[in-house]
This record gives C-alpha cells, structure tokens and sequence, in this order.
C-alpha cells in the first residue's frame, strides 16, 4: 500500500521538510528531481506547486497534499471541485504563523480606502479570491493576473496590488502602504474522498497529521527536569509554568522528588537562576520535537 502525497514547490518546500522532518519523517528533495526520497515506504512524494495542489488533489493524481487556504479558495472559486481538510498546520515560509494577503497601494499614492480603487486595476496571483473580495462591495475593479515580481508594478502597472505577507518588510522596502487584509492562509493538509473512503489510506493520513501537529506544538517550547528536597518542591512547583502541571515523581533517596515539565524556550533564561535559588538541583533544558496534546 502506498499513499501519494504532494509536497509543496517553491517557497514553502523547504519549511514542509524540516516541519516533516520534526515529525520523524526524513525527506531528501533533489534539486533535480520532482519526486523527493522519504523514509517511510508506505508514502510517495511528489513537489507540486502549491498553487496546483488542490486541483490535481480533487482530479485524484495524488492522494492527499499540502497547501494553502488561499489556493484551496482559489481553486473552489474556479471549479467548485472540493477538497477536505484533514489538518490545519499553522506554518509559513519563515515562521510558525499565518500569512496574509494584504490590499497595497503606493505609500504616495491618492488611495486611502478600499472604496478609493473604485474603476482601478489590482495586480495579484490570487485572481477569484481577489475579485471575490470587491465583488462582496459591489465594486467595479479590474483584476490582473500577476506573474510574479508584483511589487515592482503600482504605480506604472497597476494602481494596487493584493501580495502575501509575513511581515510587510518586502512591502515597506517597494514602498507600498497596505490598506486592507483581503484574507488569511496557513498550510492544510487535504484529501480527495476516494482517499478518505480507504480505510488504510485514511488511518495512514491521520497518524501523519497527528505527527505534523506534534512537531508544530513542539515548536519554540523545550522540556526542563530538576531535583528538588520534598520540604522545597511547592516553593519549585510555584515557579513552573506547563501545558497540564508539572510532573512530579520520588526518588531512591526519599527526602528528593524529580520534577519535569515543558515550557515556552523564551522563558527558561529567566526561570532556571529562580528555580535554582528556590531550591532546584541538577536543572537540565533539553530540545523538543513532538508534543502531542
């Protein structure tokens, strides 16, 4: 049994990978080769443009695939062929967050509202999404396909553009002020029905997602262990932050207890000099790459 999974070409490639690779799955993408090398016979890789994932998931040329939701719109808005979610991955091509396609204009430009675009052109890779969105305002706007570098084009080429952000600092440097947030995307995971019908298939699918989710939780959160004396653990508890509450178990010497918990890594520069001068020995912080809620 094999289950044919699409992995995202271009910018999101490589954050998939490592995101996987969190997981326990060991992925070697060739520079040369669409079909990258996976550590899990049961699986087969194939790198597909995100912007293509959706279809060629509903047309059932591969099992399942990750992509956005904003080319899982797209793809709805010009078929009406539906996919279905099977994990929400909350990951971009820099960070473990959303991105948002943003409404921007020339930071010198007469454009103030979105009501301002009236008669206007919008360049934009997400077409249907984009006319979707001035259609709602009853608004007469001219979109145009963009083939990339869509930055460069307002004020010559366009009036405005609708562009993907993380943090707006490609925008700011074409000098570009945004004025709307045409919607949110985070990376899915999707299946076809045929898929979800098979039994395997589907338990196949939801152990992966299972692991995906584990390694995104994982993210930026580390494990703490210490030993403490019985009469100095609540003084230690008290300090500890923890997804449920610190674990706390005896040792072979019974006037001392283990304790072991996980939490946010940003946290741990501050707590370990209080925790050691509350009583905590032996403090040891170490990496996570799952945690499965």
């Amino acid at each position: 049994m094999k289950l044919r999974l699409g992995l995202p070409k271009g910018s999101l490639q490589d954050s998939t990978i490592e995101l996987f690779a969190r997981a326990g799955f060991n992925i070697y993408a060739s520079p040369r080769s669409y079909f990258p090398a996976i550590d899990d016979p049961e699986i087969e890789c194939t790198l597909i443009r995100a912007q293509e994932m959706a279809r060629y998931v509903a047309d059932e040329a591969v099992d399942a695939g990750l992509t956005g939701q904003d080319w899982i719109a797209e793809h709805l808005a010009a078929t009406g062929d539906g996919v279905t979610p099977i994990a929400d991955l909350v990951y971009s091509k820099q960070s473990f967050r959303k991105v948002r396609w943003v409404l921007a204009v020339p930071e010198e430009s007469r454009f103030r509202t979105v009501e301002d675009l009236e008669g206007g052109t919008v360049a934009t890779e997400l077409v249907r999404v984009t006319e979707a969105y001035f259609a709602q305002r009853n608004m007469n706007v001219n979109v145009e396909f963009s083939w990339g570098a869509t930055e460069v084009k307002p004020p010559q080429l366009a009036d405005a553009i609708v562009e993907a952000t993380e943090t707006g600092s490609t925008l700011r440097a074409n000098h570009l002020r945004i004025i709307d947030t045409v919607m949110t995307s985070n990376p899915q995971l999707i299946a076809n029905e045929r898929t979800l019908a098979d039994e395997w298939k589907r338990g196949k699918l939801d152990n992966i997602a299972l692991l995906l989710r584990a390694g995104i939780e994982a993210q930026d959160r580390v494990g703490l262990m210490l030993n403490a004396r019985r009469d100095e653990v609540d003084a230690v508890v008290a300090l500890l932050p923890a997804l449920q509450r610190p674990t706390v178990a005896p040792l072979s010497d019974g006037e001392w207890v283990s304790i072991t918990t996980v939490l946010e890594e940003r946290e741990v520069r501050e707590l370990i000099p209080k925790l050691k001068a509350a009583g905590g020995h032996g403090i040891v912080e170490y990496p996570l790459n799952k945690v499965v809620l």
